[in-house]
């Protein structure tokens, strides 16, 4: 079955960098689109950035434009989010998504707290 297991999380201080890692099982990881998306407290979940299956193609929210990079190995089924200029805003718990077969599927999120 898909399984996505998102890692990297921690407390980092603002202005400093988490590079998160998504590791995917289950489906043709090369095949398909991956996302992350963020969920603060009392907020609901928001898309932060997307990278097609191939070309390299990206898209990101606008909070993140220009401190956040999505890439993957489709040689390791991994998605990574790499996060510099960390702000208190970016708190938040950080999910790995595809899309398989017209479903969403969700790893278990991890944790990014940014604070001094």
């Amino acid at each position: 079955q898909v399984q996505l297991v998102e890692s990297g999380g921690g407390l980092v201080q603002p202005g400093g960098s988490l590079r998160l890692s998504c590791a995917a099982s289950g489906f043709t990881f090369s095949s398909h689109a991956m996302s992350w998306y963020r969920q603060a407290p009392g907020k609901e979940r928001e898309l932060v950035a997307i990278i097609a299956s191939v070309g390299g193609i990206t898209n990101y929210a606008d909070s993140v434009k220009g401190r956040f990079t999505i890439s993957r190995d489709n040689a390791k089924n991994t998605v990574y989010l790499q996060m510099n200029s960390l702000k208190p805003e970016d708190t938040a718990v950080y999910y790995c998504n595809a899309m398989y077969r017209s479903k969403s599927y969700w790893g278990q999120g991890t944790q990014v707290t940014v604070s001094s």
